[in-house]
């Protein structure tokens, strides 16, 4: 059994991020745990986004989510305290494996997390990023085949329901997992997959 830990600055970024990986993980009887930095309160009111980000993370078989008490939108004002906060969270869980969301992004917040977290996880053997729909200049060379758990990953993804269709583009948050998980998929020769950039691996 491995311990897998996920770090993410809003609700809802892991779903779409690497859900159906965690999923995966969850099902191979990995001990799966989550931190998020921030309620996403800018993006709506946060103690819903919290009750879904909870619900999401059962489905997926999550053990604990752990959250930070951040303000959206405002991690760069906070790195110090974030730093210490992802830390400690590390030294709690004691992962195998950290999941970070990828370094180049439009959105401060998931570039402060990330940046942080590189530091953070710098003696994690297995580190790898994942990416959303804010991500720039992405190009994975990891695949986790998701065609087992790609169901889970939409119900954790609707589980969302305040922020299923705050997009800003004409697909909703659903249709663009979809859209992402079968172009994935076909880069790595599978029906649908999920995407990573190695930060570290250890054979």
């Amino acid at each position: 059994m491995s311990i897998i830990l996920a770090l993410a600055p809003h609700p809802d970024d892991l779903e779409i991020g690497c859900g159906g990986t965690l999923a995966e993980h969850a099902k191979r009887g990995d001990e799966v745990h989550i931190y998020i930095a921030t309620a996403g309160e800018c993006g709506g009111d946060g103690t819903t986004r919290k009750q879904e980000q909870e619900a999401a993370a059962t489905i997926l078989g999550v053990q604990k989510v752990h959250w930070g008490t951040f303000i959206d939108t405002r991690l760069p004002e906070a790195r110090m305290d974030l730093m210490q906060n992802i830390e400690e969270t590390i030294a709690s869980v004691q992962p195998d494996t950290v999941y970070i969301n990828h370094l180049n992004d439009t959105h401060q917040d998931h570039r402060e997390m990330a940046q942080v977290a590189h530091s953070a996880t710098r003696y994690i053997p297995n580190v790898l990023a994942y990416e959303t729909p804010s991500t720039l200049s992405f190009e994975p060379t990891v695949f986790m085949d998701t065609s087992e758990t790609l169901a889970l990953k939409i119900q954790a993804l609707e589980a969302h329901a305040s922020q299923v269709e705050r997009t800003h583009v004409r697909l909703n948050i659903v249709e663009i997992a979809l859209a992402t998980s079968h172009f994935r998929g076909v880069q790595g020769k599978m029906s649908c997959a999920e995407a990573f950039m190695p930060i570290r691996i250890r054979l």
